[in-house]
């Protein structure tokens, strides 16, 4: 089994207290949701911010995120203000004001003390957000949200068996990072194959005219893709999948993604045709190409240690 590498942080560690969640957590992330992160230290709280940025991997979060935010940052009366809906941002935050001015973020994860579960967790529901008044607050994740997708127990279950058999906690953050690398590539890989169909042909790639563009993103033909070619051919789970795709495609996680994977199809397109018009000019140029050959003159006028040059036509 592999073991994560130094910079990796420990999954399970930092979502052993709310691991009943960790799917909703992933759509949260997903979706680019407005996210605090309440935890009692300022370690704490970075981790716990960095393992939710890399729940998603390899999608790359486009979103800003601040691991430990407080109150002397730039940000904090944009962040705290209640006249404007809350940024797409995850804050990790861990001074008890921000219970109280951050009361009105759609979505917060209260972290109490991070340690390695010695007993199996107990299962907590998910809080609604006006619960969260006081700064002794359980635990939890306080939200209204309603996941697209229906909760996968057997991942649960194996998280849960670890515990009970002791597994070590890196083996836990292995097995739980690969469930989200899953999860994550059967969610994209659609959306892969779609925008790979976007691509112009290279028989349409001409050296007399311009790149061709790409084919522009429509929602409604990738929809109709996802009956024959969508997540359920990699996932076993079952759910919304059209509500969470058509919620993604709103969010700055996808522009992000779409914006990198224009560029590496342009930077492809433009290469095709530079290589096309490469080959276009050496046919050109063919027949007046001509390379000089020495070779031994036969003739008895000459000596035999002359050499005459004899230009031949290349073929």
């Amino acid at each position: 089994m592999a073991l994560p590498t130094v910079h990796e942080v420990d999954l399970f560690r930092c979502f052993c207290p709310v691991f009943f969640h960790i799917q909703m957590l992933w759509e949260l992330v997903l979706l680019g949701e407005p996210l605090v992160v309440m935890a009692p230290s300022p370690s704490e709280s970075s981790e716990t911010v960095l393992a939710l940025v890399s729940c998603i991997s390899p999608l790359k979060y486009c979103s800003d995120f601040r691991p430990y935010f407080t109150i002397h940052d730039s940000e904090f009366k944009e962040y705290t203000t209640r006249t404007q809906a809350p940024p797409s941002v995850i804050l990790g935050v861990t001074n008890p004001f921000f219970a109280k001015t951050l009361q009105h973020w759609p979505h917060i994860i209260r972290i109490g003390d991070i340690k390695l579960p010695g007993e199996v967790p107990k299962q907590v529901k998910v809080k609604k957000l006006k619960n969260l008044k006081t700064l002794d607050s359980k635990p939890g994740v306080y939200t209204s949200y309603k996941p697209y997708l229906n909760k996968d127990e057997e991942i649960v279950k194996q998280l849960q068996k670890g515990v009970q058999q002791k597994r070590p906690t890196e083996a836990q953050s292995v097995i739980l990072r690969r469930y989200f690398l899953e999860l994550t590539e059967s969610f994209i890989i659609p959306l892969e194959r779609y925008v790979a169909s976007l691509m112009p042909l290279q028989k349409c790639i001409s050296p007399w005219k311009s790149p061709p563009q790409l084919r522009q993103f429509s929602q409604d033909d990738f929809m109709k893709t996802l009956e024959k070619a969508g997540p359920q051919l990699t996932s076993g789970l079952k759910g919304d999948w059209i509500g969470l795709y058509r919620h993604f495609l709103k969010s700055p996680n996808f522009d992000g993604w779409f914006r990198s994977r224009q560029k590496e199809m342009t930077q492809k397109l433009e290469a095709l045709h530079l290589e096309a018009l490469c080959n276009e000019v050496r046919k050109m140029c063919k027949p007046f190409v001509f390379i000089p050959r020495l070779v031994n003159s036969q003739t008895p006028q000459c000596s035999k240690s002359k050499q005459i040059i004899q230009i031949e036509q290349l073929k």
